[in-house]
């Protein structure tokens, strides 16, 4: 009996020893997510004005990609449909604001998954997915900061001071005030709790932890020292004879990067970004931690009918935020694994926001949940290239009042990108190797491509459920 009940307890201590080497030998996770941040927003893409030393070295030693996506020119889709692996068309129609990420079924959760297999999953900052218990709902067993909210009424404290009325009125950000005082930065806020957090963290358990920061989203607002600083070192910039607007659609597009306080954002959160590695580095795990950095679309760069204060320039890209063009829609993606992913420009590949969870998944639990995205594996171990992939976008609620927009769907497939303006009924193609900023369009040169791609974009949208325009 006593032997019978000796193996029997042995068997659960070799079981939970076995669970817990399994879990030590996991990486850990950290995705840097940014709201608003264009692709030419960071020094190393090109910007004379912003200086962000910390994620170029951070590209340095990551594969860093040309070619990636956001699935939707705007905040909430896109969020979702990173979250999920899915595009963000559901039942023909892409709600916009109407998301909420609750409804995700167990088993299709990323966040889920991964706590099955021994991870600690916590989210800072900007979710817009719904409010703190959908987070909880989608699985996530530490928040902070996260909410309906997309975007603070003040990045400088108070935080969460209610404005207007109606429509009009703010959501609040949950915790911040609690930690924080007078004269506080909230993108440092965020920060600080983050690394509080991991400080805290059990080493012999794997985090997951995903850091989506406010900023650089409006309101435009830095501290007034950083402000002056850039101030004075924009005013000393020779811009040559680039305009500082030009008119486009229905709207401005800004051509110049002049914002000081915008320029002052970008400063702060690289240094705070800079601050973050610094912690993974001293506390000994950074070897074994996988960091994917990103941002949701492209930066603010354009207005409608109601000029507005607008807040950096994506130019040479076209156009930018709530546009179907790349200044809307390309945006910066670095993955980094130390003695795993050999850090490059993948210069080829053509990947989007929905294949980050995918790509997280199969290298942890092998797991494949059967979504549009895919693994990005093989791209990151340089055993593929999806030079010839197909992607496509579809945003039926646009904002023309606000960014000068309008009803569009886009498909690229290799080099070759289509965009189809529904309330015009105008195709525009474009070859994207040959011109990246979408300059010369080849719809009457190229009438089989167009027909070709058109009717690959109509039958997606089909089984979507969107009627074909």
């Amino acid at each position: 009996m006593r032997q019978r009940y000796f193996i029997y307890y042995l068997n659960i201590f070799l079981c939970f020893f076995s669970i817990l080497a399994y879990a030590q030998s996991q990486p850990n996770i950290l995705i840097i997510h940014i709201d608003d941040l264009g692709y030419h927003d960071l020094s190393i893409h090109g910007s004379k004005t912003y200086q962000t030393p910390h994620i170029d070295t951070l590209a340095t030693q990551s594969v860093s990609f040309t070619h990636a996506y956001a699935n939707y020119p705007r905040c909430v889709p896109s969020r979702f449909s990173m979250m999920t692996g899915n595009y963000p068309i559901q039942n023909g129609n892409v709600p916009d604001d109407g998301f909420k990420i609750s409804n995700i079924a167990a088993n299709k959760s990323f966040i889920k998954s991964f706590n099955k297999i021994g991870y600690k999953t916590a989210y800072f900052g900007k979710w817009h997915l719904g409010d703190e218990q959908s987070l909880r709902d989608f699985g996530f067993q530490f928040s902070f900061g996260a909410g309906k909210a997309g975007s603070p009424i003040s990045f400088i404290y108070p935080f969460n001071v209610f404005k207007g009325k109606g429509k009009n009125k703010k959501k609040q950000i949950p915790d911040v005030d609690a930690v924080s005082t007078e004269g506080d930065y909230l993108t440092d806020v965020m920060t600080n709790q983050a690394i509080k957090y991991l400080t805290q963290h059990e080493s012999s358990t794997p985090f997951m932890l995903m850091l989506s920061y406010y900023a650089v989203h409006q309101p435009i607002e830095a501290k007034p020292n950083d402000i002056e600083r850039n101030r004075r070192e924009i005013e000393a910039t020779d811009f040559g004879n680039q305009p500082e607007y030009i008119e486009e659609g229905t709207g401005r597009t800004k051509m110049r990067q002049d914002n000081p306080a915008y320029a002052a954002m970008v400063e702060n959160l690289d240094n705070n970004i800079g601050k973050l590695l610094a912690h993974l580095e001293s506390s000994g795990v950074m070897e074994n931690t996988i960091i994917v950095f990103s941002s949701d679309h492209g930066g603010l760069s354009n207005d409608g009918y109601n000029k507005r204060r607008l807040a950096t320039s994506n130019f040479p890209l076209r156009a930018g935020k709530g546009w179907l063009y790349d200044g809307g829609i390309k945006v910066p993606l670095f993955v980094k694994w130390q003695k795993h992913f050999k850090p490059r420009i993948e210069g080829t590949s053509i990947v989007t926001l929905m294949d980050i969870f995918p790509t997280l998944l199969d290298i942890t639990a092998k797991r494949n949940l059967n979504v549009d995205g895919k693994s990005m594996l093989p791209v990151l171990y340089s055993k593929k290239k999806w030079k010839s992939r197909t992607v496509y976008w579809h945003s039926e609620k646009a904002r023309p009042k606000n960014t000068g927009d309008t009803k569009s769907s886009a498909i690229r497939k290799g080099k070759y990108k289509l965009i189809h303006w529904y309330e015009s009924n105008r195709i525009e193609l474009y070859n994207m190797e040959k011109d990246p900023y979408e300059k010369h369009d080849l719809t009457n040169e190229k009438p089989k491509m167009r027909a070709a791609l058109l009717a690959d974009l109509n039958d997606w949208k089909s089984k979507m459920g969107q009627e074909k325009h």
